[in-house]
Parts: C-alpha cells; sequence; structure tokens
C-alpha cells in the first residue's frame, strides 16, 4: 500500500486549521499539506455547538483572520454567521481540495533517521496511514465527544429531559416550559436570554457567580469607518483599538482588581436596578479576569431578568427530584427541563497517541517552547489561542511562526527542529494561570509553561508579536539537524516518556 507524503499535515478544520491552510499558501508556497478532519464539515467547535443563541464571546475584528476582514454589522457574531465567515475564507483560498473529512487522528510516530512523522487516522472503519515532515495540530483543546457533567444525585429519578448544550438535541421543544440552566459561565449566560424568548421561564442556578459585562452588539465606530475607508485599513484599525482595549481591561485587572470589579459591579447595578440583589447574584469570590469575563452583548440577560422572563437563583443543588431540583437551602425549583452548562472537558492534542523515536511522549512533563512547540519534540507544533483575548490573535501569530520556522528549515538544509532545554534556571509553571474550573480538571494532562522566555507564555498579543513575527528563529533554544540525527534530549526535563 502507497502511503502518501506531505511536507504538512495540519490536524483540524476549524478556525485554527483554515487558518493554518491560508498561511501556509500565503507564507510557504512550495510546502505540500494536508488539512485531516474527523467531522464532515468544517467549522470546529462553531460547527459542533447548536445550542440556542451560540454566538461568540468576543468581537469578530480581533477573532476574525488578520488577512480576512469582517464585513458584518454585528461585532458580536452568532454561530451560522461565523460559519459563513470560515466558509468564504475556505472557498476565496480554494483550501476545501486539501481537506478530507471523516478522518479521525489517533497516532503519529516521529522518526528521526528519515526526518518525518507517520501520522494514523481512521476513516469509514478503516486505519489510514500519512507520512509529514511536520505535524501542525490545530485541534483546538476541546474533547468533542462530550461536555463535562457533575455526578448529580437523584438524577435518574427526574421526570424531565436533561441536556448538555454540547449534544443539543435539535427537536427539544422548551416553548412555554419551566427550564433551569445550570451554570453561570459563558455558555449558560447565551442561553439564558435565548430560550427566554419563548420558555415560560429560565432559572439560571449557580453556585457561584461570574464577572460579566455587557456590551453592544455593533461596533457603531467600526460600521461608520468602513463606509470611509477600504474594508481591510478600516478592520486594523478597529482591530488594533479593540486590541489595545483587551489588553489595557486585562492589565488593570491584575493590577488592580479591586478598582475594576467594583466598576463591573455598577454596570451591572445600572441594568438590574438599585433594587436587585447584585452582592449575592453578581459578585464573585474570585478576582476579575482570574477567570474570563463573559460578554453579554446588548445587555440581553439583565433585559430578560428585569423583564421577568429569566431569574437567577445562587445556591448548591442537593438532588434532583421527580419535578425538579431540590437545593441545600432546601427551596425547590420545579423544572420541565434541566439544561447543564457545567463546562467542557479539555483533551490535550486530541488525545493524539505521540511517539518520538518509538518512546511514548507525556506531554506533561515536557514544556511549552513559545506557546507551541514541547521541549524534546520535533517538528511539531500546536495552535492554542489567547485564554485572555480573542483566540484567532494567537493562531494567526502561530500559523505565521511556523511558515518562518519551514522557511529556515529550507534555506539552511536542515530538516529537524527540536527545541530543547538547556537552561538550569528555567522552571516550570502551570500552563495557563486561569481558575477556571474546566482547567483545573485538566491541566494536569497539558504541558507546563517556563519562568522565562522562551518557554514563557505571557498572553500578550503585542509582546508574542515581537517574539513570534519578528524574533528570531535560529534562537540557541531550537535545535536544526538533518535527517538521521537521534536528537536525544540533554536534560530529562525536556522529554519525559514511558515505556
Amino acid at each position: 500500500m502507497t502511503i502518501e507524503h506531505f511536507d504538512v499535515v495540519v490536524v483540524g478544520a476549524g478556525i485554527s486549521g483554515i487558518g493554518a491552510g491560508r498561511h501556509l499558501q500565503a507564507h510557504s508556497p512550495d510546502r505540500t499539506y494536508v488539512i485531516l478532519e474527523g467531522r464532515a464539515r468544517i467549522g470546529g467547535t462553531w460547527d459542533l455547538f447548536r445550542y440556542p443563541g451560540i454566538r461568540s464571546d468576543s468581537d469578530m475584528y480581533t477573532l476574525g483572520y488578520n488577512f480576512k476582514p469582517w464585513t458584518e454589522a454585528r461585532a458580536i457574531a452568532d454561530g451560522p454567521s461565523i460559519l459563513k465567515y470560515l466558509s468564504e475564507t475556505v472557498t476565496e483560498n480554494a483550501i476545501c481540495e486539501h481537506i478530507r473529512f471523516g478522518h479521525h487522528v489517533n497516532g503519529a510516530a516521529w522518526d528521526s533517521a528519515a526526518a518525518r512523522w507517520t501520522v494514523e487516522a481512521t476513516h469509514d472503519g478503516a486505519t489510514v496511514r500519512l507520512t509529514c515532515n511536520f505535524l501542525f495540530m490545530c485541534s483546538g483543546y476541546y474533547d468533542f465527544a462530550k461536555g463535562y457533567t457533575p455526578d448529580f444525585k437523584g438524577t435518574e429519578r427526574y421526570g424531565g429531559r436533561i441536556v448538555h448544550p454540547q449534544l443539543w438535541p435539535q427537536d427539544l421543544d422548551y416553548a412555554g416550559k419551566r427550564v433551569v440552566i445550570i451554570g453561570s459561565g459563558a455558555t449558560a449566560v447565551t442561553l439564558v436570554p435565548e430560550m427566554a424568548k419563548t420558555a415560560g421561564h429560565v432559572i439560571m442556578l449557580q453556585r457561584s457567580p461570574t464577572w460579566v459585562i455587557s456590551r453592544p452588539a455593533e461596533d457603531r465606530l467600526a460600521n461608520g469607518l468602513r463606509r470611509w475607508l477600504p474594508p481591510m485599513l478600516a478592520y486594523r484599525i478597529i482591530r488594533w483599538r479593540n486590541v489595545a482595549l483587551q489588553m489595557w481591561i486585562f492589565n488593570l485587572a491584575r493590577s488592580r482588581p479591586k478598582l475594576v470589579g467594583k466598576k463591573l459591579l455598577s454596570l451591572v447595578r445600572r441594568h438590574l436596578g438599585p433594587d436587585y440583589d447584585v452582592a449575592t447574584h453578581f459578585t464573585p469570590r474570585y478576582n476579575p479576569w482570574e477567570q474570563r469575563l463573559c460578554l453579554v452583548p446588548d445587555a440581553d440577560l439583565f433585559d430578560a431578568i428585569r423583564s421577568g422572563r429569566a431569574s437567577v437563583v445562587t445556591d448548591h443543588i442537593d438532588t434532583f427530584t421527580e419535578t425538579g431540583i431540590r437545593l441545600a437551602s432546601g427551596t425547590t425549583l420545579d423544572a420541565d427541563i434541566v439544561v447543564t452548562a457545567t463546562g467542557l472537558n479539555l483533551q490535550f492534542l486530541s488525545g493524539l497517541d505521540t511517539t518520538v523515536d518509538g518512546r511514548k511522549v507525556d506531554f506533561s512533563k515536557t514544556l511549552g517552547y513559545k506557546g507551541m512547540m514541547f521541549s524534546g519534540v520535533p517538528n511539531l507544533a500546536s495552535s492554542f489561542g489567547y485564554t485572555n483575548a480573542s483566540w484567532t490573535l494567537k493562531v494567526d501569530l502561530t500559523c505565521e511562526y511556523v511558515c518562518r520556522l519551514l522557511n529556515h528549515m529550507r534555506a539552511t538544509g536542515t530538516a529537524i527542529a527540536t527545541p530543547r532545554l538547556d537552561d538550569p534556571e528555567v522552571t516550570p509553571e502551570r500552563w495557563i494561570d486561569f481558575s477556571s474550573g474546566y482547567f483545573a480538571r485538566s491541566l494536569d494532562k497539558f504541558p507546563q509553561q517556563g519562568s522565562k522566555l522562551p518557554w514563557k507564555l505571557h498572553q500578550n498579543y503585542a509582546r508574542d508579536i515581537l517574539l513570534l513575527r519578528y524574533g528570531a528563529v535560529d534562537d540557541g533554544t531550537m535545535v536544526f539537524s538533518k535527517a538521521g540525527a537521534a536528537g536525544r534530549p540533554k536534560d530529562p526535563r525536556e522529554l519525559e516518556t514511558t515505556a
């Protein structure tokens, strides 16, 4: 059986993988590539999630690519609009001919003697193998198989319907029904106002509040600039304005959390009125930006609460009953439908079974290099977006850097690029400095970051531009070699493996 070979194999045809395809075509056009997508359609997260009101939690001037302007009126876009934008990107750049749908990647084995990966995927029940010189993982960090649901007591006796947003049933009729949505994160604050339009009543049941901020769904300045300026120029101006605003708010929240928290709460009170119990229902126990801020476009959540169509209950669940949920306080919430907007399961590199020269890689024992490659692992990069800003800002920079790396290797006649940890002063730190539950549950499976560059993740777009777009590729940490170099790690921290 002939095994196809490509210069680059990209895994995933969501925002990251589509961006990778376009950047490869623009910056490394002499490289062959294929995109392997496990699902039947493009879009990744935006195709998977189909719950009511699904939308971005970042503005599209930063969630959009740096090469394709966002031209719709709404800056906070719904899922179908984002899918349309991605479909346009694929069509305009003839990326679809490079995508192979229904290919679920299971494993990848690196051979230093040949300087190539053998990638194994399942397609139509059969095993498919391809080889490549460089493996680019663009599959995000969600487990697409199922979301996270706590083990609630008494669910087996509940007579209503329990659904998770990640696997939303398209036949679910909630018109006139009593709905309880468990959770207080981005999914919950999206679902509440949307379901409240037709449901009898919607309750957002939370153990503790989340920081929320309202923002207009349409950007008046952006829409005005587009009438007077070329689309790309207007896009760049608004993009940089929004980037600067995001960085300013995040840095202010980290340096003066009490000030930012006070301002956020004052905005909530302005929307809900002086008599609403903001202290109980909208005052978190953590500082702003220790978890991601939840965006409320056009104050829709607050409008639903003020109208009486929705309400917030802050309490702990004791047990499900036949007709609803009994809380720790003794209160019972009757519900025809319960939505468990309780979070996601994370999965690093889609659970890829990875070996380097016959040794299994334990990525949790590696350090991340520039937030995208891993100590002791050759010719493999992962597109991992920002947690404190729009995902795609980092995707663009990662794709640009991968192209710079590929071009450098071709120019120098080297086949292998391996981040090597030789600095004894570098100490490991958590991969992500966030307290969100879905990170806390899964970080032990993720790599660590280092205490200083190039192993340090700054979560700062401006600094990453300097590091990734303009910083040296041959920086003394990235080791370049020719095929046949075994590339054994010098430091045991570089690559922990199991037999």
